[in-house]
C-alpha cells in the first residue's frame, strides 16, 4: 500500500511455509507482496531474538558470517488487533506493498496499471483489510470495483513481474503512440484460451493462450529481472525467458526452510539455564554488568545463584572446549541422533526431555528401540525462496551449493533473518540394522534402487539441477520415509492433531557415510501454540499403543482408493515425479509435514500391493 496501514493478520509460522519474503497475500480485493527485510522492523521489542547455536552456526556457513541472530517476525502486543481500527497499538507488521499493479475493471473491461491514475483508492474505516481501488470513470457501471490482473510471469531465478501486457498484445514489437487495453473473454471457463487481449489504440488483439505452452516459451520476451519485493531490479540482469502463470498458483513461491531440534548441550543445572536464557545473558561482558542485570531484575530463575557462578556458567557457554566443538556444522541431524539413540538423563531440560521404552512386541525384531520425547524445541529460519520449482534437495549438507535459482530475502547481505520457535512432542523409532542391510541385498530391492536413481537423475536434470546424480538417498531413505508416512497418516486420526500439524524427520545414513549408520524416524508435533504440548502423541508411542498403530498403518498401505493404477505408477522417467506407489489416497501429507515433498514414496516397500510381492520389508524379515 502507498502508506503505512495494517491490511490483514496473518500467523508467524505462515510467514515461513505460506505467505514469506517474496510471496503475494490475497486480500478480499486486491492482492499484495510480502517486502524485504529491509523494509521489516527490527526492533528487540517487536521482533525478540531466537537463539539455536547448531543452526546459526550452519546458516552462517551457508549465507556468510555476517549473520548475527535469528528474530522472531514483528507481531502486534497483547490485546491489540490489526483489524480494529480504534486499538491502542503501534503500527507494527510486516510490510507489504500492492502486487500485481495491472487492473481489469469488471465493467467496461480496461486493463491498466495503478501508475496509470485511472483507478482510485478507497479505504474502508472499519476493516482496514477491505481496502479496494475504484474505476471512476468507467462508461458501463457506476464506480465498480476493480480486481488483479490474474496473470504473472516469473523465470527460474526467482524473478516476479506484471504481465508483459503492452508488449505480448503488439507481438513484442514497437507499441502504438497510446495503447489502451482491454481484456474480453470469449467463452464460460476463464481459461486462457477463451481470453482476448485488444489495444484500442491500435486495434490489435492477440489471445492469451498464445503465451502459455511449452512451444510458446521461446516467444516470450526475456525477463526483465525485477524483484518487487526488494524493489528493485537484479543488476546482472536475466538471460531467461519470461514464464506465464495465473495468480493464486501453488508453483508461485516455495521457502527455503532450514530447521534444527534444540539439544541441550549442557548437563549441569545451572549451565542448562544460561543456555535457556543466552538471547539475553549474551549481553553480559563482565561481572559488574551481572550486577547491573541482577538489579533489574534480568535473571530469572538464574537469581537463584552466586554471581560468581553465573559468570562462570556464562564463560564456559562463550567459550566451549574441544570436545562441545561441532565437526561439521551443516550436519544439523548427526547431534540428534546421537542425543536420540544414547539417552542421557542429564541433558533433560525444560525444552528436552526424553523417556526410553521398550518396542512394540510383534516388532521388537525389526525395532530396536522407541524414545519418548515428551518435550521439544525445533527453530525453523527462512534463508530465501524459489519460485516455479520446490527446492526439494535442501535436505543434505551441501545440497543447496547445487541450487542456482534461490532468490535473496534482501538487497544486501542479511546481517539477522526471520524464525520461529516451536515446541512439541513426538515418538523417536530406531530400526534394527542388521535387518535393514539384509533387506537391500534383495534383488527385486536392487533393481527398485535403479529405477528410482534413474528417476532422480532425471528430476534434478528437468531443474537444471548441477551433478543430478548426487544426494541420492538410496531405498534405505525410501523405506524409513514411505513407513513415516504411513504412520504418520495413521497417528493423526486418534492423537488429537490435524494431520498438518504432525511433522516428520528422516534419519538416513549409509554405513558408508559421515556419521552413519543410521536408521530411524522421528514423528512430532510442533506448533507455534499449545497445540504442540498436550501429550496425544506421546501417549500412543507407549509398546501396545504403537504396536496396534503400526499395524494399522501397514493393513492401510497395501492398499489404496485408486488401486491398482497407484500400485502399478513407477517412478517418472519424464522427470516429472519422484515416487512410486503412492498418491493423496494412501501416502501424501501436507507439504509442511513432509521434509522431501512426497518424494521418494513406495508403498511396496512396506508390504505386498498389486503390483509387487517381493519389495515388501516387513514381509522380508
Amino acid at each position: 500500500m502507498s502508506e503505512k496501514r495494517k491490511v490483514g493478520e496473518i500467523r508467524a509460522s505462515q510467514l515461513l511455509f505460506t505467505y514469506g519474503i517474496g510471496a503475494i497475500v490475497d486480500l478480499p480485493e486486491l492482492s499484495a507482496i510480502v517486502m524485504g527485510l529491509e523494509d521489516w522492523p527490527n526492533q528487540p521489542d517487536v521482533s525478540p531474538e531466537i537463539v539455536e547455536e547448531r543452526l546459526l552456526a550452519a546458516i552462517r556457513s551457508k549465507i556468510g558470517p555476517q549473520v548475527a541472530k535469528f528474530r522472531a517476525p514483528p507481531a502486534v502486543a497483547d490485546g491489540g488487533s490489526p483489524m480494529n481500527p480504534f486499538a491502542e497499538v503501534s503500527l507494527t507488521g510486516v510490510p507489504v506493498a500492492t502486487f500485481p499493479r495491472w487492473m481489469v475493471c469488471p465493467s467496461c473491461r480496461l486493463l491498466a496499471p495503478l501508475e496509470a491514475g485511472l483507478f482510485v483508492l478507497k479505504k474502508d474505516r472499519y476493516r482496514s483489510d477491505r481496502a479496494y481501488y475504484i474505476h471512476e470513470n468507467c462508461n458501463k457501471a457506476t464506480k465498480p470495483t476493480v480486481v488483479p490482473a490474474r496473470f504473472l510471469v516469473a523465470c527460474e531465478k526467482g524473478h516476479l513481474d506484471d504481465f508483459p501486457w503492452i508488449q505480448f498484445v503488439h507481438h513484442n514489437e514497437d507499441a502504438c503512440t497510446a495503447p489502451l487495453l482491454r481484456l474480453f473473454e470469449q467463452g464460460p471457463s476463464g481459461e486462457a484460451r477463451d481470453l482476448t487481449v485488444k489495444c484500442e489504440g491500435c486495434d490489435k488483439q492477440r489471445r492469451l493462450a498464445e503465451a502459455f505452452g511449452r512451444k510458446n516459451r521461446e516467444k516470450m520476451p526475456l525477463c526483465h529481472g525485477r524483484r518487487p519485493h526488494l524493489r528493485d531490479y537484479e543488476d546482472d540482469g536475466c538471460e531467461k525467458h519470461m514464464r506465464p502463470f495465473v495468480l493464486g498458483a501453488s508453483n508461485a513461491w516455495f521457502p527455503v526452510v532450514y530447521a534444527s531440534i534444540a539439544i541441550p548441550s549442557a548437563t549441569a543445572k545451572i549451565d542448562q539455564l544460561v543456555e535457556g536464557h543466552w538471547a539475553t545473558l549474551q549481553a553480559v561482558t563482565s561481572p559488574d554488568v551481572l550486577a547491573a542485570f541482577r538489579a533489574i531484575g534480568q535473571l530469572g530463575p538464574l537469581g537463584t545463584y552466586a554471581d560468581d557462578e553465573i559468570w562462570q556458567a556464562i564463560e564456559r557457554k562463550r567459550q566451549p572446549t574441544e570436545d562441545e566443538e561441532i565437526d561439521n556444522v551443516t550436519d544439523l541431524k548427526a547431534p540428534e541422533w546421537q542425543v536420540l539413540t544414547n539417552i542421557d538423563p542429564a541433558l533433560n531440560s525444560r525444552d528436552f526431555r526424553l523417556t526410553p521404552v521398550s518396542s512394540p512386541p510383534s516388532y521388537a525384531h525389526i525395532i530396536s528401540n522407541v524414545v519418548l520425547v515428551e518435550r521439544m524445541r525445533e527453530v525453523r529460519v527462512i534463508t530465501g525462496f524459489t519460485r516455479l520449482d520446490s527446492p526439494g534437495e535442501l535436505t543434505e549438507p551441501g545440497a543447496d551449493d547445487e541450487i542456482k535459482t534461490i532468490a535473496p530475502l534482501s538487497r544486501k547481505s542479511p546481517r539477522w533473518l526471520p524464525a520461529v520457535e516451536v515446541r512439541g512432542e513426538g515418538i523417536f523409532i530406531r530400526f534394527d540394522e542388521h535387518k535393514i542391510r539384509e533387506w537391500l541385498t534383495l534383488d527385486a530391492v536392487k533393481k527398485r534402487n535403479d529405477a528410482f536413481f534413474d528417476s532422480h537423475i532425471r528430476w534434478r536434470k528437468a531443474r537444471f539441477i548441477d551433478n543430478p546424480e548426487d544426494h541420492y538417498p538410496t531405498m534405505r531413505y525410501v523405506l524409513l520415509h514411505t513407513f513415516s508416512h504411513a504412520l504418520m497418516r495413521q497417528l493423526a486420526m486418534e492423537a488429537g492433531y490435524s494431520s498438518a500439524s504432525i511433522r516428520e524427520r528422516i534419519y538416513s545414513r549409509n554405513p558408508g557415510d559421515p556419521n552413519g549408520p543410521m536408521a530411524g524416524i522421528l514423528i512430532y508435533t510442533a506448533a507455534p501454540d499449545s497445540e504442540g504440548t498436550l501429550g496425544g502423541l506421546v501417549k500412543l508411542g507407549e509398546p501396545s499403543e504403537l504396536e496396534r498403530h503400526i499395524s494399522a498403518a501397514l493393513d492401510a498401505a497395501g492398499l489404496c482408493a485408486s488401486d491398482p493404477t497407484c500400485a502399478e505408477h513407477e517412478p517418472s522417467v519424464s522427470g516429472i515425479s519422484l515416487h512410486a506407489a503412492a498418491c493423496h489416497a494412501c501416502l501424501f501429507v501436507s507439504e509442511t509435514s513432509c521434509e522431501r515433498g512426497n518424494r521418494y514414496l513406495d508403498r511396496s516397500v512396506l508390504v505386498p500391493t498389486f503390483a509387487y510381492d517381493d519389495l515388501a520389508f516387513f514381509d522380508s524379515v
